[in-house]
């Protein structure tokens, strides 16, 4: 099925439209969450239940590789494994 350019820009404004509520969402979830970690902070617990819901805020440790400084100090070795990708980049500008 084809679009006319009425649809097709029809189409991409409810896009933006749907995407600027996303961000206005995203914005008040980030707030909701600053307020649990600041009481999880003030109570000075890693993990708080409240009713059905557990709550945690915790420190996680695990090893990461570097692979700036793998770059750095091994850059031959470092070029023979990298593996070129192809992606397609969709955006509504």
């Amino acid at each position: 099925m084809t679009m006319s350019i009425v649809e097709l820009t029809e189409t991409a404004t409810e896009y933006r439209i749907i995407q600027a509520e996303i961000k206005e969402l995203e914005q008040q979830l980030n707030e909701l969450k600053q307020q649990l970690i600041a009481e999880m902070d003030s109570r000075q617990a890693e993990k708080v239940q409240a009713g059905a819901f557990t709550i945690s805020y915790a420190p996680i440790s695990q090893n990461k590789f570097d692979s700036a400084l793998f770059k750095k100090e091994n850059p031959e070795t470092y070029n023979a494994y990298l593996k070129n990708s192809v992606y397609l980049r969709f955006s509504v500008a």
